[in-house]
């Protein structure tokens, strides 16, 4: 690493400890800040001067009416509680979404809205400014001090340029663009804390798509594709899929691939509901269904488990959130495929957040961007 990024590294740490010394006690002296986090009164001031400027912490008061002696009353700061400081967005087949955390790191603000599916990308765009607009008035939060500004899309980033040129311009700050469903998986490494680095997240929808985080960091892929399990070779010579392949796992897991196998073996399922409901009773056909999809689905995450040693396996989508047999058989089918030498089985689970996942993840690669993690994606102002 080069001196200038260790020095970088060392001011977001310091940045991140004044911060945190903020969020827990509230407003204090540049004085009581200094004692707390063990910075010098000099270091301490250029830091606390930058936050000030970027609008993260606000002038509150003085310390006049506890000071006792002479001298002049010391400045009280405080987090600004209206701040945004990270933008997140999620530009989805059919809604935007978005999040908004301030310094400490906080979602302070959130909110949705829909749009129909042939939506081109201009208008997705203009939908997520009025929605955040709309929030910003609806909130009281300010988006004038962003820090950066993280934009999943559905699918490769192909439109990356695109989308951060106008995002840039808005807000005059950093932009990373990658895909939506990659972000929702660092949104889930980030759930199980700092200790979880390796994580091997894959999610279940309308299509199928996931995302690998390999020592704490999201792997784009050389060509933005890192973790495209739905396009994975399942079945061999199998159903023909919209990539122009034969059998990837998204013709085979996929809500649509479901509903046909369903249909197919006599028992129409027009929703992903009706198919949880024919489950719950025991219907067979809806049971067999599950069971194939969820040794296809074990298959594949088992090869790239082998290869990539994930400390997590983690299931996202619809099937894992309302069939919780489908996880355990999932992890069935990996107990059975995975080397049963060498160091402990990855463990596994269903996802934890809502709909908002790859908003939140969106913030979290801003979060996770350092001197360290240099080169992920490279933001574009």
């Amino acid at each position: 690493m080069s001196v200038q990024g260790v020095h970088a590294l060392v001011r977001r740490t310091h940045e991140a400890r004044v911060l945190r010394v903020l969020r827990e006690h509230g407003a204090l002296s540049r004085g009581q800040i200094a004692i707390k986090v063990g910075l010098s009164r000099t270091t301490l001031s250029e830091i606390t001067g930058d936050l000030l400027s970027r609008g993260a912490v606000v002038v509150v008061d003085t310390d006049a009416a506890k000071r006792a002696g002479s001298g002049r009353p010391a400045e009280l700061l405080t987090l600004d509680p209206s701040s945004g400081q990270f933008l997140g967005v999620d530009l989805g087949h059919t809604r935007v979404r978005i999040a908004v955390a301030d310094a400490a790191h906080d979602i302070i603000a959130s909110g949705h809205a829909a749009y129909p599916a042939e939506t081109g990308w201009e208008e997705r765009v203009a939908a997520a400014f009025t929605l955040i607009d709309r929030v910003g008035a609806r909130t009281g939060v300010s988006f004038r001090a962003l820090q950066g500004v993280g934009v999943g899309v559905a699918g490769p980033r192909a439109a990356a340029p695109e989308l951060a040129q106008p995002f840039g311009e808005r807000f005059a700050a950093p932009v990373v663009v990658d895909n939506n469903t990659r972000f929702a998986g660092l949104a889930e490494a980030m759930t199980d804390g700092p200790d979880v680095h390796d994580v091997l997240y894959i999610r279940l929808a309308d299509g199928i798509g996931g995302g690998l985080v390999v020592g704490g960091r999201l792997v784009a892929g050389a060509s933005g594709l890192a973790g495209e399990f739905g396009h994975v070779t399942a079945q061999p010579g199998g159903e023909p899929c919209r990539c122009g392949k034969r059998g990837c796992l998204e013709t085979v897991a996929s809500i649509p691939a479901v509903l046909r196998s369903c249909t197919k073996g006599g028992l129409p399922t027009a929703t992903i509901d009706e198919f949880e409901s024919a489950l719950s009773r025991g219907e067979p056909v809806a049971v067999r269904v599950l069971d194939e999809v969820a040794a296809a689905v074990g298959r594949v995450v088992a090869s790239a488990a082998v290869v990539l040693d994930p400390a997590q396996i983690v299931i996202g989508g619809r099937l894992a959130r309302g069939a919780p047999a489908f996880v355990r058989r999932v992890e069935e089918i990996l107990a059975g495929e995975l080397c049963p030498v060498g160091g402990a089985r990855p463990a596994i689970r269903a996802a934890r957040l809502g709909d908002d996942d790859g908003a939140l993840g969106a913030i979290a690669a801003l979060f996770r961007q350092s001197p360290l993690l240099d080169g992920y994606p490279e933001p574009a102002r």
